[in-house]
């Protein structure tokens, strides 16, 4: 037994140096022979070359969009449905925003009409709610529910947030089958003083959906209009609405 490892060892050992040899010794021997000058291992060691293989813009594509799917998957925890009965019949539904661990909620005002009747689904519950402020000027709600040790999401810095960044964005469908979760990308078009304009088209019914750049940062929580066209209240805005500031 200990003969047989003594006797592997040693040839790693003759295999380690023979190698080092041949590189210090004999393949610069061999390069200094007329013979051997048109062999391509002789002209790399000549001009001491590096073969490096090239990122290319397919490979570059692949990294973004599996990039793109880890930062879904995460994503898709810390967003909830809205569905509202209001006074008059109407039902309204849409998304919103899970904000801390404890329960705190963000979505759109719009969503939320004061005299209505509300549903907040969340990690597959229906819990019980608080409706704590409004702020109608930047169409935004804050809500605290009682459940906790939730998931929550970072905020984007939108000072290092450039136009042409790839954002997408998350929210909930609601269909006689339940709850699903749809997803939607593009870019981020301009900045505008009280809102981000994405070039999103988006005709599901999911206002109040998070926006979020491609690492799963939240850059604001989102409003579509009649046409489909997705812009987002900032995340600034909500972290003042919020008190996080």
């Amino acid at each position: 037994m200990i003969r047989s490892f003594l006797k592997i060892l040693l040839i790693f050992v003759l295999g380690v140096l023979g190698g080092l040899w041949a590189q210090i010794y004999l393949l610069p021997y061999l390069a200094g022979l007329d013979y051997f000058q048109d062999f391509q291992f002789v002209k790399m060691l000549k001009n001491r070359k590096m073969v490096v293989y090239p990122k290319t813009e397919n490979t570059i594509i692949v990294q973004e969009n599996v990039a793109l799917q880890s930062a879904v998957e995460r994503s898709e925890k810390v967003v909830i449905g809205v569905k509202t009965k209001t006074q008059k019949g109407e039902v309204l539904t849409g998304s919103g925003l899970i904000v801390t661990s404890d329960g705190l909620l963000i979505t759109l005002a719009d969503l939320v009409p004061r005299g209505s009747d509300f549903y907040f689904y969340v990690g597959g519950e229906w819990p019980a709610y608080q409706i704590l402020k409004r702020d109608l000027e930047n169409n935004l709600a804050l809500v605290k529910i009682e459940k906790g040790s939730l998931p929550t999401a970072g905020f984007a810095d939108l000072e290092k947030t450039k136009l042409g960044e790839r954002v997408f964005l998350v929210g909930t469908v609601f269909k006689e089958e339940g709850v699903e979760y749809i997803v939607n990308e593009g870019i981020i078009k301009s900045f505008q003083e009280s809102f981000v304009q994405t070039n999103i088209f988006e005709d599901a019914h999911i206002s109040g959906s998070p926006l979020f750049d491609i690492s799963g940062n939240v850059v604001g929580l989102n409003m579509i209009d009649e046409e489909g066209n997705v812009s987002a209240v900032p995340v600034n805005t909500i972290r003042e609405f919020i008190g996080l500031e």
